[in-house]
C-alpha cells in the first residue's frame, strides 16, 4: 500500500531519533543509516492501519535490524584488517541525538562506544534505549521480546561493563580547542617533554586504518612511548605528503562529544584523532583513517562552520 503523504511525514520526523539510536547500537554512521532505511521500507510494506503506535513500531524494528546487523558484525569484525573503531560524528550532526545529559552525551563517546563492541547485542540495545533514550524498562522488555526483570538485570550487567569507560570530565568546546591546540603544539614542534606532561601516565594510542590506510594494529601504551609515536606520526616526510595526497591541516573540533584533531587535505577529511581527557591528562587517543568511516564526516565538514587551521603541516 502507498505510504500517505502524512505516513511519510511522520517517517521523517522520526529520522533523526532512528539515527541516534541506530549510530549507537552500532557504531557506525554509515551503518546507522542503512538501517534507518531499511525500516523505511519494513514501514512501506507494513498493514499500517493495525500499527497503533507508530513510534513504537518504528523503533521495535529498527532495534531488531540492528540486533541482526551486530550479530553479523561480530564475524566480520573478526576479518576486519588492524583494529575496528567506531565511526566518529562532528557535533552538529543529527546523528549524535539527544545530547543534553551527561549519560547521553557519553553514551556518544568513542571510549564507550568501543567499550559498547563487548556487549552481546541484547546488552547494548538495553543500554542504549534505557541510557540515551530513556526508555522504559517495560517498553524495552516488550522490543526485545524479553521479561521486564530480565531486562533490568539485562541494563545492570551492561551498565557495569561499560561504567569503566565513563569520562572522568567533561570539556565545553573553548576548554576543547585549548586542550588540542597544546597538543599539537607539543607533537608537533617535538616538545616531547611537554607532551608527556600533557599525556597520562597510562595513556594509550590506537589508529583504525581498516587495512587502507597504514595505521599501528597494536595499542601504543604510556605516556614517552605515545608522545615519541606522535612525534614520528607528525613528522612531515614525503612519503606521507603522498600518502594523503597532499599537505594536510590540521584543525581543533569536537567529535563525539569530546575534543579532536581533525586532519584535512583540499577540504577532504583523512584523519579524525580523538582525545579522552581526563584531570590528569589525556588519557586515551583514538585516530580514524580509514576512508569508508569518513565519508559522511567529509561531508559535515564542507558546510560547517570550522575557521582556519591551527596548523599546515608536512
Amino acid at each position: 500500500m502507498p505510504l500517505s503523504t502524512d505516513e511519510v511525514e511522520l517517517f521523517e520526523r522520526s529520522r533523526a531519533r532512528l539515527e541516534a539510536i541506530a549510530y549507537r547500537l552500532l557504531g557506525s554512521a554509515s551503518d546507522a543509516e542503512d538501517a534507518v532505511q531499511d525500516t523505511f521500507l519494513r514501514w512501506q510494506a507494513a498493514d499500517r492501519k493495525h500499527v497503533e503506535t507508530p513510534q513504537a513500531w518504528l523503533t521495535k524494528v529498527l532495534t531488531n535490524l540492528c540486533l541482526n546487523q551486530l550479530t553479523s558484525a561480530r564475524a566480520r569484525r573478526e576479518t576486519y584488517v588492524g583494529t575496528w573503531l567506531p565511526e566518529p560524528v562532528l557535533a552538529g550532526d543529527r546523528m549524535l541525538g539527544p545530547v543534553d545529559t551527561v549519560e547521553q552525551r557519553e553514551s556518544v563517546s568513542m571510549a564507550v562506544l568501543t567499550l559498547m563492541e563487548r556487549l552481546s547485542p541484547n546488552e547494548r540495545a538495553v543500554y542504549v534505549l534505557r541510557e540515551a533514550f530513556g526508555y522504559p524498562h517495560n517498553e524495552i522488555a516488550d522490543i526485545l521480546g524479553v521479561t521486564e526483570s530480565n531486562c533490568q538485570q539485562i541494563y545492570r550487567r551492561a551498565k557495569q561493563h561499560v561504567a569503566a569507560g565513563r569520562a572522568r570530565a567533561e570539556v565545553d568546546g573553548a576548554a576543547a580547542r585549548k586542550i588540542v591546540e597544546e597538543f599539537l603544539a607539543a607533537a608537533t614542534t617535538g616538545e616531547t617533554q611537554r607532551l608527556v606532561e600533557l599525556l597520562t601516565d597510562d595513556v594509550t594510542s590506537i589508529g583504525d586504518g581498516g587495512g587502507k590506510i597504514p595505521a599501528r594494529t597494536a595499542p601504543v601504551v604510556g605516556a614517552l612511548a605515545v608522545a615519541k609515536f606522535l612525534r614520528g606520526l607528525f613528522k612531515p616526510s614525503d612519503v606521507k605528503r603522498d600518502l594523503v595526497g597532499g599537505s594536510p591541516a590540521l584543525h581543533a573540533a569536537t567529535v563525539n562529544g569530546g575534543p579532536a584533531v581533525v586532519v584535512v587535505v583540499d577540504d577532504r577529511v583523512v584523519g579524525v584523532m580523538t582525545l579522552k581527557v581526563t584531570p590528569e591528562g589525556v588519557a586515551d587517543i583514538r585516530s580514524q583513517v580509514n576512508p569508508d568511516k569518513l565519508e559522511r564526516f567529509t561531508r559535515h565538514w564542507s558546510t560547517s562552520e570550522h575557521g582556519e587551521p591551527l596548523i599546515q603541516v608536512w
